[in-house]
């Protein structure tokens, strides 16, 4: 079995290099022809697979483990070169049948009608290719599943079973089910990992045996440990440090590896990733000595690579409900040798539409942001976080010119969980259907987030959780005292092993306590409507108005969004989604007033992330002012 699949490693290497190119590709979709050099004295052939009474995901593994069919289109050089390709089917699809369980399969492979394994196969194939393509057929009777039956752990030297031994649920090999060779594989890493969590840090799986009883229809596994001695981490060094102090990275590691505590996979894989955050470094390698000391310690040395300090860049967005904007940007990533980022973007927005509460204004717009972020400002597991801004924001409900300045501090309490906790400072001018008014604002804002998902941009698993609550020192004319409290909960789950249909949903709610609706600046109401919160709805439509139907926002809001997620192929998606939502002049959401909008969207996947192209239209409560539809088109999921 070890060996086939060795062989199915090396045969997929060959594919992969017969295999159109990436710029091959590009070419081919402006209609260029993709010149490759001739075979020489090419033998055509047909194939023909036949997997009897076999589900259709067994039948998809053995024809993609089939160089046969796999590179029909390519054929090979003279009669010989046909004939290895055919007889090296024979270890391919025995991986494949060994993957999926199928340790009693049979495999009958015919060229020009002749057994392929057979010593006329060669001369078979001669007289044939004469007449056109050669065929070629591969018939495989896979035969019964096979599961699990008795899975040991045997010590390497003595071969007797070790007293300490991991779960087998742990380990994936449960007796009684199905018998993959791939979960036998992949118990070894978790075998090793399990003992060099424990402290033997030079664990390794020496042999195993892998017995196939057929009487039975059972497999058998033993595996061949040898721990070694327990040990202890050593002294820890840092090198490929160029702009980067040593000492920035030394702090970090100090958190996780503690010269003379108990070696640890875990605690090196907590290290690599703490550093990997930081936008500094690109790339962290943990070298292990090879041997222990005397004392039973293990030096570790840690290789950082660098990012360019320096990086510029620009964004768009667009909608037909929220306007259109573009923004560049040029960043810093160590700016004093301590990975201090420094980021400067500029952007410039149209709103598109004419304002209704104040008709006559521009409805241009501008963000000019600095922000600025010093780690281990505390301890090196807070971040201090500064952002100035200097802003025009046109929207429905209003115009404001403003200058504002959050400074925060984040604890990392661990790679799931942050808090964060400041100052929020804001010295505005804002017009609105009542005039034009002059709002200082001074609040606390004290957030926490809880993060288990696998993609910033297109996550596929886990959960996102944020919640904020913010107590005001001044708030325009409500003066001290008024609370903002929001949250947010959006959740992701793959419904296969590749990622390829995902549901996604997410519902989120606030409220502002303490003050009446129109003594809280209109910038800091609440307002529902838009790419943001309810697709298919004009921007803020379904917020509080006044008697003159101007949006004036609200004290409280909740939204929803549910989407399928579907990738047709490795680059192109489709997405069906409904969002929900309204805000409310209380400071209690009031569901009656809830609007509804549904649409489809379309995915471009790219290596920073999913271009997002939705249409969206009202179905529920969708008022008499609506433009019937939305279009976005903007970089990342909706949410």
């Amino acid at each position: 079995m070890l060996a086939a699949l060795l062989v199915a490693v090396g045969s997929g290497a060959a594919v992969a290099q017969d295999s159109p190119s990436f710029v091959d590709r590009i070419r081919g979709l402006f209609g260029q022809k993709v010149d490759r050099e001739p075979v020489v004295d090419a033998v055509p052939y047909t194939v023909t697979v036949d997997v009897i009474d076999a589900g259709r995901s067994l039948r998809g593994a053995i024809r993609s483990a089939s160089n046969l069919q796999q590179m029909r289109r390519s054929p090979p050089s003279g009669a010989a070169g046909l004939l290895r390709r055919a007889r090296s089917d024979f270890d391919l699809i025995t991986a494949a049948l060994y993957s999926e369980g199928y340790y009693a399969g049979q495999i009958a492979i015919t060229v020009a009608g002749v057994p392929a394994n057979s010593d006329g196969a060669l001369a078979a194939i001669e007289a044939a290719r004469a007449a056109g393509p050669v065929p070629v057929t591969v018939t495989v009777t896979p035969g019964p599943i096979f599961t699990f039956g008795e899975v040991r752990l045997l010590d390497a030297g003595s071969g007797k079973p070790i007293a300490d031994v991991p779960p087998l649920r742990s380990l994936g090999i449960i007796e009684g089910r199905t018998a993959q060779s791939s979960a036998i594989l992949a118990a070894e890493s978790r075998i090793t990992s399990f003992y060099r969590d424990r402290g033997y840090a030079f664990a390794k799986i020496v042999d195993k045996d892998v017995v196939a009883d057929h009487a039975r229809r059972v497999v058998d596994v033993d595996f061949y440990v040898a721990t070694g001695n327990p040990v202890t981490f050593g002294p820890v060094t840092v090198s490929g440090t160029e702009r980067l102090k040593p000492g920035f990275v030394e702090k970090r590691a100090a958190r996780y590896i503690i010269p003379g505590e108990m070696f640890s996979q875990k605690r090196l894989a907590d290290t690599r990733r703490s550093l990997l955050k930081y936008d500094a470094i690109s790339g962290v390698r943990i070298i292990e000595g090879d041997t222990a000391d005397a004392s039973g310690r293990v030096p570790i040395d840690i290789e950082v690579t660098e990012r360019k300090p320096r990086y510029i860049g620009f964004g768009a967005k667009y909608s037909t409900t929220d306007g259109a904007s573009i923004n560049g940007y040029w960043g810093h990533r160590n700016l004093f040798g301590g990975a201090e980022t420094l980021r400067l973007d500029g952007q410039v927005s149209w709103y598109g539409n004419v304002p209704d509460a104040v008709p006559d204004a521009n409805p241009f717009g501008y963000r000019f942001t600095g922000t600025f972020t010093k780690p281990g400002i505390l301890t090196t597991a807070d971040d201090l976080v500064m952002q100035a801004a200097v802003l025009r924001e046109v929207t429905d409900a209003y115009i404001r010119e403003a200058v504002t300045f959050q400074a925060t501090v984040r604890r990392t309490v661990s790679d799931q969980l942050q808090f964060e906790g400041g100052i929020d400072l804001e010295a505005s001018n804002v017009q609105d259907s009542y005039g034009t008014n002059d709002y200082n604002i001074a609040g606390v804002p004290l957030s926490v987030t809880y993060d288990t998902t696998d993609n910033a941009l297109d996550p596929t698993k886990g959960i996102r959780a944020t919640g904020t609550a913010e107590p005001f020192l001044y708030l325009g004319e409500a003066g001290a005292g008024p609370v903002m409290v929001k949250g947010q909960l959006s959740g992701y789950k793959s419904l296969d092993q590749d990622d390829r249909y995902i549901i996604a949903a997410r519902i989120a709610a606030g409220s502002i306590i303490g003050a009446g609706l129109f003594d809280v600046p209109p910038q800091r109401r609440f307002y529902v409507g838009g790419g943001g919160t309810l697709r298919g709805f004009n921007y803020q439509s379904q917020s509080p108005r006044n008697e003159q139907g101007d949006i004036v926002g609200g004290l409280s809001y909740v939204a929803a969004s549910a989407e399928a997620r579907i990738k047709v192929t490795d680059t192109i998606g489709l997405v069906s989604f409904v969002d929900a939502g309204a805000a409310s002049a209380g400071s209690t959401p009031e569901f009656s007033d809830i609007g509804v909008g549904v649409g489809l969207g379309l995915r471009y996947y790219t290596a920073i992330g999913p271009v997002r192209l939705d249409v969206a239209v009202p179905v529920a409560n969708e008022g008499e002012d609506q433009a019937g539809y939305g279009v976005y088109l903007s970089l990342g999921q909706a949410f």
